[in-house]
């Protein structure tokens, strides 16, 4: 099954329990179930590493809408865009084996969100993705964080940043859009 197909299911499963239930709160954990489809499996016979990346994306779109925060980006010309993740595997997902893809914001830093996702089998960690993403407008430019927080509210209760996240962040940025940013390879 395409990704594409997976994320409109993802959507509309969200609205739907977006009006049955509570909203999430922003320092709550979205949970998604899915299974390993065999479009997700490498040759090697399990889910192929940069997979796990496209389906930790269904985690954030589920969050983002059960949370309220899609809304209130979409009616303000917002949208969310990853500038950094980083990736740890522990066991492999086999075909058909359902997970749990488990989703919460870990965070930010000055310029960015900060979220975290788990691949999840039976209550253990098969793989784990920390996602930084920053808000930008649809007319140009960044959402700052006093912007955001004033049209969503500013999460309260959210764990602190474990320091090793700042420096991952720092250390793998590249150069702002507008600066060169030459490939030389040393």
């Amino acid at each position: 099954m395409n990704v594409i197909w997976r994320t409109l299911l993802v959507i509309l499963r969200a609205r739907l329990r977006s009006r049955r239930e509570a909203p999430l709160a922003p320092t709550e954990v979205g949970r998604i179930r899915l299974t390993t489809m065999p479009s997700d499996i490498d040759i090697l016979r399990h889910m192929n590493n940069g997979r796990y990346l496209s389906l930790f994306d269904l985690g954030r779109w589920d969050l983002l809408i059960r949370t309220g925060l899609f809304d209130a980006m979409k009616q303000r010309g917002w949208y969310a865009v990853v500038s950094n993740e980083t990736i740890t595997f522990r066991k492999s997902l086999e075909l058909w084996q359902r997970f749990e893809v488990e989703t919460r914001f870990i965070g930010h830093d000055d310029k960015a969100l900060l979220m975290e996702h788990r691949a999840v089998v039976d209550g253990e960690v098969y793989a784990r993705a920390i996602v930084r993403a920053r808000m930008l407008r649809r007319s140009g430019g960044t959402v700052s964080h006093e912007e955001l927080f004033a049209a969503v509210g500013r999460p309260e209760g959210l764990p602190d940043v474990e320091d090793w996240i700042h420096d991952w962040a720092a250390a793998s940025a590249l150069p702002p859009t507008k600066a060169p940013a030459p490939s030389v390879w040393s």
